[in-house]
C-alpha cells in the first residue's frame, strides 16, 4: 500500500510541476506523454488491486465466478426461484468487510438493505452480483474499488480505492 501512496504522490508532484511555466532548457511534456504516464500508473494500480484480490481468494480458498468487470462472487448456500432481475426490489442481510477482514458495515449494526436492482441503490459491483443470485442465496461478493466507492471512498468508514468484500443473504425478492 505504501508503494501506491508513493506513486500517487509522484504523480501529483509531476502534475503540479507541469502546471507552471516550463524553463527554457527543459523539454515540455506533451499531452500524449502525460496521458501515457497516467495510463501506466492506472494500470499499475489496477494490477496491484487484482493481485490483492487473487491473494485474498487463495488465502480463503474461495472458488469464485468472475464477471468481465472484475466483480467476483461465490454462492455459499443456494436459494430457490429465478435469478434476480433489474427492477426487482431485494431485501438483504449483509456483512461488509475490507480486504484485511475488518468489518466496515453490517445489517446487524446498520440495518438491512432494501434496493431496487439496476437503479443505483447500491454500489455497481454489488448491483451486478445481485443479478447472479436467487432469493435465499447466501453469497460472498468481491467488489473491486472501481465498482465500489472508487477514488474517494464513502467519506465515512470506507477509504479511497478500497476493495469491498460482501457476505449477503437474499431475504426477499419482490417484483
Amino acid at each position: 500500500m505504501n508503494v501506491v501512496r508513493i506513486i500517487v504522490f509522484v504523480m501529483a508532484v509531476c502534475m503540479l510541476a507541469s502546471c507552471g511555466e516550463q524553463p527554457q532548457n527543459q523539454p515540455k511534456v506533451s499531452d500524449s506523454q502525460l496521458k501515457e504516464s497516467l495510463e501506466k500508473a492506472n494500470r499499475y494500480l489496477v494490477n496491484d488491486e487484482e493481485e490483492d484480490i487473487n491473494n485474498y481468494v487463495r488465502r480463503h480458498r474461495l472458488e469464485m465466478e468472475s464477471s468481465g468487470t472484475g466483480m467476483r462472487y461465490q454462492i455459499l448456500t443456494g436459494g430457490q426461484g429465478p435469478l434476480i432481475r433489474p427492477g426487482q426490489t431485494v431485501t438483504m442481510e449483509y456483512v461488509l468487510n475490507d480486504i484485511m477482514g475488518d468489518i466496515v458495515y453490517s445489517s446487524e449494526k446498520d440495518g438491512i438493505i432494501t434496493a431496487v436492482v439496476g437503479c443505483g441503490d447500491v454500489v455497481s459491483g454489488l448491483d451486478e452480483a445481485l443479478q447472479h443470485l436467487h432469493q435465499g442465496d447466501v453469497a460472498k461478493v468481491i467488489v473491486p474499488s472501481h465498482l465500489g466507492y472508487g477514488l474517494l471512498g464513502d467519506q465515512k468508514d470506507i477509504p479511497a480505492r478500497s476493495t469491498l468484500i460482501y457476505t449477503v443473504k437474499i431475504v426477499k425478492v419482490i417484483d
